[in-house]
């Protein structure tokens, strides 16, 4: 007799998790249920899993409204009806059409009528009127007999209580972003759409048991038969199982060419085992799926960069889904696909941002737009934006919010009622971890490919970039036996693939940028790594990462690899990774915990640094299956959420370790290594397509510093700002220009050894505009001054000052104090508006009598600091200040356990907290000679004197060296300005921050 059930996916209206739903209807003896949100089927599955759990008929629907205006309710008979329902509900949110009043015909469901919306008389066989509990005393006049299979109970269910009614009203009023004074009744839900017990909802029927006996006859009929153990992906890539299975073998044998010659037996072997387990699995068409996007990115030239746990398979190898090597690095297989993994292998496929929309594109165009869609995601409230959003509902000014924010149980906000709902309400949102759904949004990367149409299994709505998306997140998808395929954008990408087609445009080479194993053998980028001349270099470049390679003494792969690993939060916070990089330097000197450890560990020197690590110790150590070891895999990735998983995996490691006689102290000590990595651990193939991905940018920093750097600057950099990446393009000996009208682009440019520095890079110019000038050059030819330019350009007066100030006229000889002045003259005697015209015959321009105007040299570089945000000389140049009497850093290593003073122009910075709470704070500065000085501010000194921004430090302090890395340790630190020693008319010391 529910037919009309919400959740808190009708979003901003209802308040009931989709779980508490079924467990209050199964506590009250409810056993049969209808889901019925409105215009949302983000949910469905979840509730119907949570039906089945609690022994209880799901029925599925939809509830139409037309923003506040409620429509009708669709309820699914069948499969094949609740196929339509999707169908119907996503051709009205793609084309934003309203719903009709009258639903259309659809196949093999019910369509429920408010009551007085339709005649009765009216209404076809699959149509039906619902009558509330407060509308029966309207039936007096009406023959119900006569329409006995036309009439149904219908108690809506929106909110708990009478409690969670005023949480609703506050979401209405969210929604539509009014006071909770203002807001109209006709938007909200009646203070009754909630609970009533089965008995007292019959009492209200008593007179009418037919209605009783037609709305059990209606909910009888709604049949969902759905087998959640079935695997709903594409089936078969070429047709039928045969066909994949030997084009899957075909494309293995000409990969395996590729990769390692045709007469590698090891190679031979591990390919024949590994086509028979994913025959076995069923697991053909998802490989050939994934080939053909890589294949598609190949012919385009579109640079990508295979992850995920797929890097561990050889036939991923030379499908060249990825680029590591298995057989190189021992790659565990049974963590990438084993018996008791039910869901297909995972490839992450990274692409430049620029390129992934086409390849998204040809996914769909591929496997039809009936059968593909963005994998969608439902975002939700965050607990400031509720107390944000609440505040704003009950009219409180910004003031009154942020000192709740700040102050959230403080006790004086209780004496307040208004400030009191609030927080409330704020908790009503936020008990037991439930967020509340928000908005609809997209998921990161993931793609879905179904056998069925995917309206089968939900509706789909069409964002902004144009591509049909799943009312799906991916955790409801992978429970119905839908696999995202992921087709992710990383912005490192974008690096090596504008390298390469610079490299192209400026040198005329070609690169295969997968030739991995000419990369890590090359002795110029091992001597690139072992020096860390790294920035820009994805993943190596950041000040820890370099000083981890540093203490690692790394030029080679495989410890590259390593220390793309315990880089992460999981092994650096627990200690592991100073153990590791002390073990690494002293090999000799390991203490292994038990021989079992030194068995499994011996590559990684006794510490956990991959997940296949942990896997190993569980299962050598502990005697647990290799089904236990997915679980915990799968918890440490933060992909499994099963109740108390983790702790029942704890307590059957500690009962088989006391079991087997292990050392109680070795067991604790292996748990809390285990239980550091949870969430933030990699897999070694992850590590390694890491690793790979480094030395695609290292090759291309080695033998094409100038293009890399520039496509580095063109992706907007990296860890750093863009300042630093372009003093790294200076050390490669190109000359750099400030924006020239004559020779720079939009993005910054490379022709030979002469580099112009984009427009993009200039504050305050309009990109419409500039594009326009360009264009104007790109057709009609160079602009021979700034006399040609305002005569074909008419430029606004703001535009041309800024490019003037920026440079962009310097070719014409004139400085820019004579170009202001020119311009101002110029523009005066043109009319701003005209349009453009080349004059057949043109007038000289007027020759004018300019005064003689001083010119200092520092003028230019505080032009491009206010326009650039930075000088594109050196900032030492400018610098008004004695240098002569501060260390370099090259000269640190000779004063170790002494007191220093250096001089820095400070690159980044880096707040963390001591374990006892207390803010302190790493730096990254460079010297004159553009070398990198590393400095530590312990709590004490970060107190007394706190870094501000950017700009020159005076740095003094204790030099200090571990393991080959000096670093800092400052005692007293001041800023200083450009013009520090700069003397005045007044002949005093003037000081400019």
């Amino acid at each position: 007799m529910y037919l009309n059930c919400k959740t808190y996916f009708s979003l901003r209206y209802g308040t009931i998790a989709t779980k508490d739903l079924v467990a209050a209807a199964a506590q009250m003896g409810i056993t049969s249920l209808a889901l019925t949100n409105i215009n949302m089927t983000a949910d469905v599955w979840t509730f119907v899993q949570a039906c089945h759990e609690k022994n209880i008929k799901p029925i599925i629907g939809l509830e139409c409204r037309n923003g506040q205006a409620f429509k009708y309710i669709l309820l699914a008979r069948s499969m094949e009806g609740w196929f339509h329902i999707n169908r119907f509900l996503s051709t009205h949110l793609q084309e934003e059409t309203p719903f009709p009043d009258q639903a259309p015909f659809l196949p093999d469901t019910f369509v429920i009528y408010a009551w007085g919306s339709r005649s009765l008389q009216q209404l076809a066989a699959h149509e039906l009127v619902g009558i509330r509990p407060r509308e029966v005393n309207k039936l007096f006049r009406t023959d119900t007999l006569a329409y006995r299979q036309k009439l149904v109970v219908l108690q809506p269910v929106t909110f708990q209580d009478a409690g969670h009614y005023e949480l609703h009203r506050v979401l209405r009023a969210v929604d539509q972003n009014l006071l909770i004074s203002q807001l109209p009744a006709h938007t909200t839900a009646g203070p009754d759409e909630c609970w009533i017990p089965p008995a007292a909802l019959l009492e209200h029927y008593e007179q009418y048991p037919h209605i009783v006996r037609n709305t059990l006859q209606v909910m009888e009929a709604c049949e969902l038969h759905f087998d959640f153990r079935t695997h709903r992906n594409k089936k078969y890539f070429l047709g039928s199982a045969a066909a994949d299975r030997d084009r899957l073998r075909e494309l293995a044998c000409q990969g395996m060419a590729y990769r390692y010659g045709t007469d590698n037996a090891e190679a031979k072997m591990r390919i024949e085992k590994e086509l028979q387990i994913i025959e076995q699995q069923d697991f053909n068409a998802y490989f050939l799926v994934t080939h053909n996007i890589i294949e598609y990115a190949l012919h385009k030239g579109y640079f990508y960069v295979g992850r995920g746990s797929g890097a561990n398979s050889i036939i991923a190898y030379c499908l060249r889904i990825t680029d590591v090597d298995p057989i190189a690095l021992n790659l565990y297989f049974e963590r990438f696909l084993n018996p008791y993994r039910s869901s297909p292998p995972d490839f992450d496929i990274d692409f430049s941002w620029r390129d992934r929309d086409d390849v998204i594109r040809h996914v769909f165009a591929t496997h039809g737009i009936d059968y593909t869609a963005l994998l969608g995601t439902v975002a939700t409230f965050q607990e400031n934006a509720i107390i944000r959003e609440l505040g704003k509902v009950y009219g409180l000014p910004k003031k009154e919010i942020d000192r709740i924010l700040d102050n959230p149980f403080d006790i004086k906000l209780e004496e307040d009622s208004v400030q009191r709902q609030i927080l409330r309400f704020s908790q009503q949102m936020t008990t037991a971890g439930k967020a509340f759904p928000n908005h609809l949004s997209i998921h990161a990367g993931g793609i879905l490919i179904s056998e069925a149409p995917i309206h089968q299994y939900c509706a789909t709505h069409l964002p902004p970039k144009g591509f049909c998306t799943a009312q799906l997140d991916m955790h409801q998808a992978a429970a119905i036996g839908l696999h995202k395929f992921d087709i992710l954008s990383q912005r490192g990408l974008g690096h090596i693939r504008d390298s390469l087609d610079l490299i192209k445009a400026n040198r005329g080479v070609d690169i295969d940028i997968h030739a991995i194993r000419e990369f890590t053998a090359d002795p110029n980028v091992r001597q690139q790594l072992r020096t860390v001349n790294t920035i820009g270099c994805f993943y190596i470049e950041s000040p820890a990462m370099r000083q981890l390679l540093q203490k690692l003494e790394c030029d080679d792969y495989l410890t590259l690899v390593a220390a793309s690993s315990i880089i992460r939060p999981g092994v650096a916070q627990s200690g592991m990774m100073r153990q590791y990089v002390e073990h690494f330097r002293n090999p000799g000197k390991v203490t292994y915990l038990h021989p079992i450890i030194q068995k499994v560990l011996q590559e990684t020197f006794g510490i956990m640094v991959y997940q296949e690590d942990v896997i190993k110790v569980i299962h050598e150590y502990a005697d647990m299956d290799l089904a236990d070891a997915d679980i915990l895999r799968r918890s440490m990735a933060g992909k499994y959420r099963g109740p108390d998983a983790f702790l029942q995996l704890q307590e059957q490691f500690f009962s088989n370790c006391r079991r087997l006689g292990r050392p109680e102290e070795v067991s604790r000590e292996l748990w809390r290594q285990i239980a550091s990595f949870t969430s933030f651990s990699f897999s070694k193939a992850h590590s390694a397509t890491y690793a790979v991905e480094s030395y695609q940018s290292l090759f291309l920093k080695t033998y094409f510093p100038a293009e890399f750097m520039v496509a580095v600057i063109n992706n907007f950099g990296g860890f750093y700002n863009r300042e630093l990446y372009f003093r790294e393009l200076q050390k490669t000996g190109v000359t750099l220009h400030p924006p020239c009208i004559n020779n720079s682009r939009y993005p910054t440019h490379i022709q030979g050894m002469d580099v112009y520095t984009g427009f993009i890079h200039v504050e305050g110019l309009e990109e419409g505009w500039i594009r326009k000038a360009l264009a104007e050059r790109e057709q009609y030819g160079p602009y021979t001054g700034l006399e040609d330019f305002t005569e074909r350009m008419q430029p606004p007066p703001e535009q041309l000052d800024i490019l003037i100030r920026a440079g962009a006229f310097h070719f014409s000889g004139h400085t820019k104090k004579e170009l202001l002045w020119k311009s101002s003259l110029l523009l005066k005697s043109k009319d701003a508006g005209a349009e453009h015209a080349l004059s057949l015959f043109r007038e000289p321009p007027p020759d004018y009598q300019l005064p003689r105007l001083a010119y200092h040299d520092h003028e230019d570089a505080f032009d491009e600091i206010a326009l650039l945000g930075f000088p594109l000389c050196s900032p030492f140049d400018v610098l008004q200040h004695d240098q002569s009497s501060y260390l370099p850093v090259k000269e640190l290593h000779r004063h170790v356990g002494q007191t220093v003073r250096a001089l820095g122009y400070l690159v980044c910075t880096k707040h963390i907290r001591t374990t006892q709470g207390a803010p302190m704070c790493f730096g990254t500065f460079l010297d004159r000679d553009g070398a990198f000085l590393d400095t530590v501010h312990f709590p004490e000194s970060f107190r007394q004197y706190p870094l501000q921004k950017s700009g020159f430090y005076i740095l003094e302090g204790r030099v200090a060296e571990e393991y080959g890395v000096i670093t800092l340790e400052i005692s007293y630190m001041r800023k200083i300005g450009y013009f520090e020693d700069k003397n005045f008319s007044t002949g005093q010391k003037a000081v400019y921050l």
